[in-house]
């Protein structure tokens, strides 16, 4: 896999293309401009972009208030603290209200690593999901990232999309489409489907290679929009495989593996099924990719837990 640049990098690049032909498109950010990547985007488009240093509440609140007018606006925060201090915004004055204002949660999941549980957002995901009229967005590479930012543009509802901090590999053939709310399949097969999201695709592309190599016939399903969820691929992939594997950076709770679930036994889907995310404790300390190794979502961990589930 060919490295990319980290998502946040691409979408600042991409806002900034898109906004230099469209004076309608403002960025609003709370003292994130440069963990956001928007310097550029602010030396280039000065009037198009409103700092509210670090208030949260009100980044939210001002966001909506310019949807209403009538402009298409990014409300750019950390992650951990968009979706927690600004909960209560972002359920009335955003979804409730209608406003089309795209939520951008920045250094998301375990990116900011040692800084530990104050600063990490596991819990984003199960949130907004519990709240009507938002849908979640969590690209998986720069192409899922770019064209996440230009379905937003022009997207009706409410939208969240979260990006991390790390270099992204390059997942996708020049032939994928991007449509809100339809997964992508990175690779097909027959015996296990991992199914993940955001920057735990790449992981299990990397659990799937020793597994082909013992045999094992790997599907792995870029779930880019967590909601909606599509249920068509998932379901297929209950049905044309042997077992079904989750993988988020996220709790095990309330999240993508959640929902998962949840569609399974509505459609009455008996399949050997496990999630695999951040389990219900404060995090070890370390980097993302310590913690990431710590709880298994790397390849030989998400290997291991596919044997394990298919009791090889």
């Amino acid at each position: 896999m060919t490295m990319g640049l980290p998502n946040v990098e691409e979408f600042a690049n991409t806002l900034t293309d898109l906004a230099r032909a469209d004076r309608n498109i403002i960025v609003v950010t709370s003292d994130s401009r440069g963990s956001g990547k928007l310097t550029q985007f602010g030396r280039a488009l000065p009037g198009q972009i409103v700092e509210v240093g670090i208030a949260e509440q009100n980044l939210v609140g001002i966001a909506a208030g310019l949807a209403s007018a009538g402009k298409k606006v990014f409300a750019v925060s950390p992650a951990c603290f968009l979706t927690a201090r600004a909960l209560e915004q972002i359920k009335n004055d955003v979804a409730y209200s209608g406003h089309p204002v795209k939520l951008v949660g920045i250094s998301a999941g375990v990116s900011y690593g040692a800084l530990g549980s104050t600063h990490h957002s596991l819990h984003d995901l199960a949130a907004l999901r519990a709240i009507h009229n938002i849908d979640i967005v969590v690209p998986a590479d720069n192409f899922e990232a770019r064209e996440a930012v230009r379905a937003a543009i022009g997207y009706p509802r409410p939208v969240y999309i979260r990006f991390g901090k790390a270099p992204m590999p390059h997942l996708h053939e020049p032939s994928a489409t991007f449509e809100i709310g339809k997964a992508l399949t990175v690779l097909e097969g027959k015996d296990i489907t991992f199914v993940a999201t955001g920057e735990t695709v790449s992981r299990a592309l990397k659990a799937a290679m020793p597994l082909e190599e013992g045999g094992l016939s790997c599907r792995v399903l870029s779930v880019h929009t967590v909601k909606p969820l599509d249920g068509k691929a998932l379901l297929a992939a209950a049905r044309d495989t042997r077992a079904v594997i989750t993988v988020e950076e996220h709790s095990t709770q309330g999240g993508l593996g959640e929902a998962c679930a949840a569609m399974l036994m509505e459609h009455r889907i008996s399949v050997p099924f496990h999630i695999v995310g951040i389990p219900d404790e404060y995090t070890v300390t370390g980097s993302q990719e310590e913690i990431f190794n710590h709880y298994g979502i790397s390849g030989p961990g998400l290997a291991a837990t596919a044997r394990r589930v298919l009791n090889l």
